[in-house]
């Protein structure tokens, strides 16, 4: 999960963006996927009206190495606990949650000790974002995918 991962690979970093629950606000979302296309990152932009469950079968099947939620209904202590059950089920939390939105900084802290490695608030720039995830987020070594697991398993 470092910047050192990711040089042992030359495939770029895949991430997920998506909005999940019933917010229909997504200009930032947008905004954030755009900046890390531009920092060089593959980006998947699920779009509106996402559940956890389309959110993370995106991510398995697009051999995401990040998951990028923003959530700006206040529903964050829901969502972003919901797809990390759902990564754990699938034996995929090597997948990176982070996010950004309307998230107190109590939640925040209490989110990140379940497992959400970052949250971004309002008024963080694109910049520092593009940066934390291609420090903290590298390309899964080739060979390392679910289908290619799923595969070899049966």
């Amino acid at each position: 999960m470092s910047a050192a991962r990711a040089s042992n690979n030359d495939a770029p970093v895949r991430v997920v963006v998506a909005k999940v629950g019933l917010d229909g606000h997504d200009r930032g979302a947008k905004v954030v996927a755009r900046a890390l296309r531009d920092a060089g990152m593959e980006v998947i932009y699920t779009g509106l009206h996402n559940s956890p469950e389309q959110v993370v079968a995106t991510a398995l099947a697009e051999d995401a190495d990040a998951i990028g939620l923003s959530i700006l209904s206040g529903a964050h202590m829901t969502l972003f606990p919901r797809v990390l059950k759902l990564l754990d089920e699938a034996d995929a939390r090597d997948i990176v949650v982070f996010g950004g939105g309307i998230v107190p900084e109590e939640d925040s802290a209490s989110l990140e000790e379940q497992g959400v490695s970052a949250i971004f608030g309002p008024g963080a720039s694109t910049q520092a974002i593009a940066e934390w995830v291609a420090a903290h987020v590298g390309p899964r070594p080739k060979g390392d995918t679910v289908a290619e697991d799923t595969a070899s398993t049966g």
